[in-house]
């Protein structure tokens, strides 16, 4: 039920996310999200477009998210593992930011769920499934199969004439 006063924002819920609902979704999830601690996952099947990694929700427990950023239509949240949390919205993907953990409704296409020492839950909705949700090891990022093929960032300072040639 999203009327519940128990939201505090719906982050993203429209068509396919592009680049600035992703970035405008990341600007939202910070304040939720960032020193908070990671008490519990909830997940509720084995995959989106891709398998959770594997002990996921346990590798997850008792994190601390130190950061929440963007990088092309992906967020990316470092952890105190040293691992990083890998977000993607898919085509349908959607997330929100329960503050009453004791009000939260889960619906059908709630897959994922983050409880947070601050007392809230972030809650990962996706209907079609084309969304992605992985844990990268410590120094990995860089070399991650889907962010290693990426151009330059456009709202960086590397994206200039010269990227535009290469």
């Amino acid at each position: 039920n999203r009327s519940s006063t128990a939201l505090i924002v719906l982050l993203y819920d429209g068509g396919v996310p592009e680049l600035p609902e992703v970035e405008s979704t990341r600007r939202a999830l910070a304040p939720a999200m960032v020193g908070a601690r990671i008490v519990a996952v909830d997940i509720r099947r084995p995959d989106l477009r891709q398998p959770f990694p594997r002990r996921f929700a346990t590798r997850l427990t008792g994190q601390t998210v130190l950061a929440l950023n963007r990088r092309a239509k992906y967020l990316l949240a470092p952890l105190s593992s040293g691992e990083t949390l890998l977000m993607h919205l898919g085509m349908s993907g959607s997330i929100r930011v329960s503050r009453q953990v004791a009000a939260l409704q889960i619906g059908a296409h709630d897959h994922v769920t983050f409880y947070l020492s601050s007392g809230r839950a972030v809650v990962f909705n996706d209907p079609r499934r084309f969304g992605v949700i992985d844990l990268i090891p410590p120094g990995g990022v860089a070399d991650h199969p889907t962010l290693r093929a990426l151009g330059p960032e456009p709202l960086s300072g590397d994206f200039d004439a010269a990227a535009l040639d290469r």
